[in-house]
Formats: C-alpha cells, sequence, structure tokens
C-alpha cells in the first residue's frame, strides 16, 4: 500500500450497518472513511465532493438503487472503484452490479477482516466475486457458449482460446481467486507471499489452497503446478 490511506464511501440505507461499517474498517490504517451516504443519490453527491478511491454499496435502498447509483458513477468518474455489498445472492443482482461497473461483489456475512482486504484488492486493480457466484457466472458464459463451440469439427473452426481457458476452468470449478493462488504456487511463492500479494491472511490462503488441491485431485504444490501446466491453465 502506498503512504496515503485510501479513500472510501460507505452507502448503506441502514443506519447501524453504515456506523459499525465505519467503526470497523476505520480502524484499518490503509483505509480512511471519507463519506456516508443513505441511498445512491447521495452516493452521486460525496463522489462529487470526497473524490473517494473504493465506493461500498448496498444495492436495496430508497431514491436510488446501488445498481443505477453506480452506473452512474463509473460514468462520470471511471476511475472511482465500486464493490457491492449485499446480503442478496441472486444471480441477476450479480449480473446488473457487474454490468453497471461494479469491480466486486460482496455479501455482508464476510469477516471485517476479509471485507477490509477485499477492499484493498480491489483498490489495487483486482476484482471480487464469491465463489459460488463466480461458478453461477462461468456456468451461465458457457450455457451462452455451447452453441458455438457444438460446432461440426469438420467446419474447421477452432475453439477460441478464451473457450478453452473457461471450459478448462470449469471443469475444476476453480475460482478467480482460486486461480490467482494457483498462479502463485506455480512460481514458487510460500503462503506468506501469497497472502502479502493477495491481501489476505495466511489462514485465508490455507483454504484456498487446500480447496486447490481437492477441485484438482492433487496432493502437493508440485502436483498442482505440474498438472496446471499440463491442462494449459496457466
Amino acid at each position: 500500500m502506498s503512504s496515503q490511506p485510501l479513500k472510501l464511501l460507505l452507502v448503506d440505507d441502514q443506519d447501524l450497518i453504515r456506523e459499525s461499517l465505519h467503526i470497523v474498517l476505520d480502524m484499518d490504517p490503509d483505509i480512511q472513511v471519507v463519506g456516508l451516504a443513505e441511498n445512491g443519490r447521495v452516493a452521486i453527491e460525496q463522489c462529487e465532493a470526497q473524490q473517494p478511491d473504493v465506493v461500498l454499496m448496498d444495492i436495496h435502498m430508497p431514491v436510488m438503487d446501488g445498481v443505477e447509483a453506480t452506473r452512474q458513477i463509473k460514468t462520470q468518474w471511471p476511475g472511482i472503484r465500486v464493490i457491492i455489498l449485499t446480503t442478496f445472492q441472486e444471480i441477476n443482482y450479480v449480473v446488473d452490479a457487474l454490468g453497471a461497473g461494479a469491480e466486486g461483489y460482496l455479501l455482508k456475512a464476510i469477516h471485517p477482516k476479509d471485507l477490509a482486504a477485499g477492499i484493498k484488492w480491489v483498490h489495487q486493480g483486482g476484482t471480487l466475486i464469491p465463489q459460488d457466484i463466480a461458478k453461477m457466472l462461468v456456468e451461465q458464459a458457457r450455457g451462452a457458449q455451447e452453441p458455438q463451440e457444438r460446432e461440426p469439427a469438420s467446419s474447421g473452426a477452432a475453439p477460441s482460446k478464451a473457450a478453452e481457458e473457461t471450459a478448462r476452468v470449469d471443469v475444476y470449478g476453480l475460482s478467480e481467486r482460486e486461480m490467482q493462488v494457483l498462479h502463485c504456487i506455480a512460481d514458487g511463492l510460500s503462503n506468506k507471499e501469497i497472502a502479502d500479494k493477495l491481501y489476505l491472511s495466511e489462514g485465508t490462503v490455507k483454504n484456498y489452497i487446500s480447496s486447490v488441491y481437492s477441485k484438482m485431485d492433487v496432493r502437493d504444490r508440485i502436483q498442482a503446478s505440474k498438472k496446471a501446466h499440463m491442462e494449459g491453465l496457466l
């Protein structure tokens, strides 16, 4: 992180959640809460006044919801990063939020430490989508691709590299975050180095690694790296 803390705007129509997030996140020396907003319209006014680096945005709010507010914020200030924070897990909300330009989508049940880490990750240019939601998005994308992928082989049209990579990742069901961890493993990084690079706790990294091993049916780093290279995942 730079010496200057990232500027965060909190947007939620519930006073308790807004204030609780304010207290918890302001304790992190790398994060400075510069504004609070109770709906999307106020959020836009706060973006104009405070120019935050990241906006933590609720979806369901009066006056203007989080999806429309995200769309307007990203149109006026493309450099402001938006993370949707909500209790709703339906796929249409995810698609709407990401379609509006949001860089991340998290559920309010997330641990505060992981939330802070996620905010820093998005500020650094990353994206955040929970594993189960990422899997739904991949399945939806694959469903849209199937007509093209089922073209007869005699046509001579090879599937695109992107389609091949999506198919391979889907075989193991790896989330975007698990793929990032897998790349780090292949690069020979230790758990601590992975944690530092991805702004995660070592315990969270160990959980991701265990999940990668389980999904890829491997026992250790060497096997995971070798199989990933053989399958063209890296």
